[in-house]
């Protein structure tokens, strides 16, 4: 199968997961065609990282909106990423929206880049750039890294555990923070926290080219659940 287009006949992206393509297909789940592998929304083509994400801005994306992801599908194909996937797209997505998102949102995501700059200062330099990209974030929130610090419980993290709970969560509060937001461009503001994550995670050796999204600029796996 070519994957640089999405196949004829495969159904327009829709909400949630499907027992066949006959009654419908998400984003990761055409992933998985694209990838050769059997039908699933969660394909070992991608980083379970960034297919959880994909899969939270499928579902929370408006019906009109979703279609739009669709150039992106090939972009996810082959991004298996490694053992430092889960720091560089959870920091990546949260740095993306800090700002944007309610304070009641800012609050866990500046506890995840506070463990996560951490975890990146150990690891020097190969993370070097997603430390300074988490620091960047954490001064633009000072109302929250304070919340944090007032909680006392600024203990450390290992790699595995923030793998296993601190970046899925990230993610997650990510994109509700996006949606609770209730901007008129919700969903450009979707598509573009999924290029962010796209971006944020290891390129296979032969990249499959997509269009932007329109209107929007080997550790533990852990598989999320949607």
């Amino acid at each position: 199968m070519n994957p640089s287009r999405i196949p004829d006949g495969i159904p327009v992206l829709s909400r949630g997961r499907h027992r066949t393509p006959r009654r419908g297909a998400c984003f990761m789940e055409l992933a998985s065609v694209l990838a050769g592998e059997r039908w699933s929304d969660h394909p070992s083509c991608t980083h379970p990282l960034l297919a959880h994400l994909a899969r939270l801005v499928n579902d929370r994306t408006s019906d009109d909106g979703r279609q739009q992801l669709l150039p992106l599908v090939p972009s996810v194909v082959g991004r298996r990423g490694n053992d430092r996937t889960w720091l560089t797209v959870a920091v990546a997505v949260a740095a993306e929206t800090i700002l944007d998102v309610p304070e009641a949102t800012q609050r866990p995501l500046a506890a995840g880049l506070l463990q996560a700059e951490r975890l990146c200062a150990d690891a020097e330099p190969d993370l070097a750039a997603t430390r300074r990209e988490a620091r960047f974030a954490l001064e633009m929130v000072p109302g929250a890294v304070a919340w944090v610090d007032g909680l006392g419980i600024r203990s450390p993290i290992d790699a595995r555990t923030f793998a296993r709970r601190s970046a899925p969560t990230m993610v997650r509060c990510t994109v509700d923070g996006v949606v609770a937001s209730a901007s008129p461009d919700g969903d450009q503001r979707l598509g573009a926290l999924l290029e962010a994550g796209i971006a944020a995670c290891p390129a296979p050796d032969t990249v499959i080219a997509a269009p932007a999204f329109a209107g929007g600029p080997a550790g533990p796996r852990p598989t999320p659940t949607r």
